[in-house]
């Protein structure tokens, strides 16, 4: 079995234009992420696939792999698709260009769901991770999931979901950490697909596997890492440092 990372990154971004080149102890967040791939030692390739010269430069003056779409994209599971289309690999791994600190015990878990899927049966699987401060269970900028009792994704939304109505019940939260695994054959069916109500509703991607029957295999992880998404962020991402440190 053939598993490779694959990292989207474009300059462009509402809340935070230029983030994946912005430094951070010296080092730009998309080379960050990209070398925290590569030292996990669980892919047969690693590439970065961006939307301009500017993110493949960094990367590739850095002795990395990166690869420029042709086009414009509407999601990083598109700019993805394209760069894999003949590539010969079974399990893609999407790796969010802002999330310099997923850890190698998160994405081997997320390996192993194919590792160990025999028959073939799953076709996408993500991360979620336990939320408990009310704060961020409200947040919509925090993308919740509920699941069934295999595991299996019911409904990703802004929203804080489940909803508990009888506050006796010790209900559990879970954030959805934009990590994707899929076979490469429903990664090029997805992108057939049209955008989705839900998927156009929610702005949340994954949604449109739901609205086409395709439950996600959720594996939960501990991940408690920093994700660039705003320049506050950078702060965060400071002290998360110095706190391994």
């Amino acid at each position: 079995m053939k598993i490779i990372a694959m990292i989207p990154g474009r300059m462009a971004s509402s809340r935070f234009p230029g983030k994946l080149l912005t430094k951070i102890h010296g080092k730009s967040v998309i080379r960050m992420t990209y070398d925290a791939a590569v030292d996990t030692g669980l892919f047969d390739d690693v590439f970065v696939v961006c939307d301009g010269e500017e993110i493949y430069n960094e990367i590739v003056s850095h002795g990395g792999k990166a690869i420029i779409s042709k086009k414009e994209h509407e999601s990083g599971s598109d700019r993805i698709a394209e760069a894999v289309r003949d590539m010969d690999v079974d399990v893609v791994i999407n790796v969010q260009g802002d999330a310099p600190f997923i850890g190698k015990k998160s994405l081997s878990d997320l390996i192993a769901v194919f590792k160990n899927d025999h028959a073939r049966e799953i076709k996408v699987a993500s991360l979620m991770m336990e939320i408990y401060e009310q704060q961020f269970i409200d947040d919509p900028n925090y993308v919740k999931v509920v699941v069934d009792l295999n595991s299996n994704s019911l409904l990703f939304s802004r929203e804080p979901i489940p909803y508990v109505r009888d506050k006796n019940v010790a209900a559990k939260h879970f954030k959805h950490i934009g990590v994707y695994a899929y076979r490469k054959e429903i990664l090029l069916e997805f992108t057939t697909w049209e955008m989705t109500p839900l998927e156009q509703a929610e702005k949340i991607e994954c949604l449109r596997y739901l609205e086409h029957g395709i439950p996600l295999k959720m594996v939960p992880t501990h991940y408690d890492g920093v994700e660039i998404d705003a320049p506050e962020d950078l702060e965060r991402a400071i002290d998360y440092i110095n706190s391994l440190q």
